[in-house]
């Protein structure tokens, strides 16, 4: 509970109060809410304002808080020095321990600061090196380098696992083991100009690979086209704040330009975004009312959200780009193509990120990014941890100057 000058005082029992019953409603309510979809299904500017406000404890819980309020109040009492006691930090920590507690590094509880950064990210503008991150088990992972992007030139790649992170100036040194994802971002974002450290381990190599990066400031665009002859080669960098409105502007020149034979849908390093954004981007290529994705939820109940667009890109030629670097909704734009039999996928096994997120903003800034659901292909696919497997599958050939998945696709379309 935030406090300012122009307050009332209140007691500390009164305090105490408030704060448990704001626990338990945090507990009672997220438990409970199950709307939305995503990759993230509703966009962060238009998420609800939820304010929760308890006079009661509920009726059947069955939740004893006098551990809790017994370190409480000796922390409070008895802690040295008086002046790192923070009640609003304590508050956060607790909720932050009670959140990572179910063992999802997708879910999780963020203070003012980081939920923040985080809405910043989504918007496409901020400044740090430039790679999305998530988990693939346990171990913290580089989901993607964004295009063009400081970790990109540094030779950072997708799959890549972030063992070390470190960075003189924030006095940080560190291994990643229980790193929370909010922790993680905190640590590698920083100011344009400032550098951070990584150590990484991969696959193809037998030893740690550690590489200093300088921050820059960022401004990402969702969606590139260019062309290649007479096919467009689309390209979506992430479903953002943004993605459907650059989206638009770039479908409105591939479909005014009359010598277009086919398109090529580069979603190769997209970690993702809204949900909803992949559905919609669907339905530019699919029958109005196709299944776009299947959302099960924790009772087993499955809904299927289909495409509602009239789609201007029905009849060309299509044929999808993916590599490991491709993620969530990527992933559901691509297993959408593919089981409707609109394209074939060309290139490398994804990511397999098959959960899906919303996220709540509280009073005072904080939020939360909860796991709500499952997401399912149209064929009834959960792709989590495996990945969607290209109908062709081609490795990137690193050491030519030629992007060989793209020169593949490209061959799949006719009279390109």
């Amino acid at each position: 509970m935030p406090f300012n000058k122009n307050m009332v005082k209140i007691s500390f029992a009164a305090f105490r109060r408030s704060v448990l019953y704001f626990l338990v409603g945090v507990i009672i309510f997220t438990g409970g809410y199950f709307l939305g979809v995503r990759g993230f299904k509703v966009q962060v500017e238009n998420a609800k304002k939820i304010n929760i406000v308890r006079e009661i404890p509920p009726d059947k819980s069955n939740v004893d808080f006098s551990l809790f309020w017994k370190v409480w109040d000796t922390l409070s009492t008895r802690y040295f020095d008086k002046s790192k006691i923070n009640q609003k930090s304590m508050v956060y920590g607790a909720i932050s321990g009670m959140v990572s507690a179910l063992g999802d590094p997708y879910t999780v509880f963020l203070p003012p600061n980081d939920n923040k950064v985080v809405n910043e990210d989504l918007s496409g503008s901020f400044e740090g090196i430039g790679i999305e991150i998530g988990f693939r088990g346990n171990q913290l992972t580089v989901v993607s380098p964004l295009p063009d992007s400081p970790a990109q030139k540094a030779g950072i790649k997708a799959g890549d696992f972030i063992v070390g992170i470190k960075d003189e100036a924030k006095k940080v040194d560190r291994g990643t083991v229980g790193i929370s994802l909010p922790d993680a971002v905190k640590i590698i974002r920083g100011s344009a100009g400032t550098k951070v450290t990584l150590m990484l381990t991969r696959d193809e190599s037998e030893k740690p690979i550690v590489i200093t990066v300088e921050r820059a400031k960022l401004n990402v665009p969702s969606v590139t086209l260019e062309y290649v002859g007479n096919v467009a080669h689309l390209r979506i960098i992430k479903f953002g704040g943004s993605t459907l409105a650059e989206w638009d502007k770039k479908v409105s020149e591939i479909y005014m330009n009359k010598n277009t034979k086919g398109i090529v849908l580069d979603l190769r390093n997209n970690p993702g975004g809204y949900l909803e954004g992949a559905v919609d981007i669907a339905g530019e290529f699919l029958k109005t009312g196709s299944v776009g994705v299947i959302e099960e939820d924790s009772n087993g109940v499955k809904t299927e959200f289909k495409t509602q667009r009239i789609g201007k890109l029905t009849h060309v030629p299509l044929v999808v780009l993916v590599n490991g670097g491709s993620a969530s909704a990527s992933e559901i734009l691509a297993g959408a193509l593919k089981d409707n039999k609109r394209a074939k996928v060309v290139g490398e096994k994804t990511f397999g990120k098959g959960s899906i997120q919303e996220p709540m903003d509280f009073s005072g800034g904080s939020g939360i990014h909860l796991t709500i659901a499952r997401w399912l292909t149209p064929a009834g696919v959960w792709l989590d941890e495996k990945g969607l497997t290209p109908d062709i599958e081609i490795k990137i050939d690193e050491n030519s100057k030629i992007d060989n998945q793209l020169e593949e696709a490209i061959k799949l379309l006719p009279n390109s």
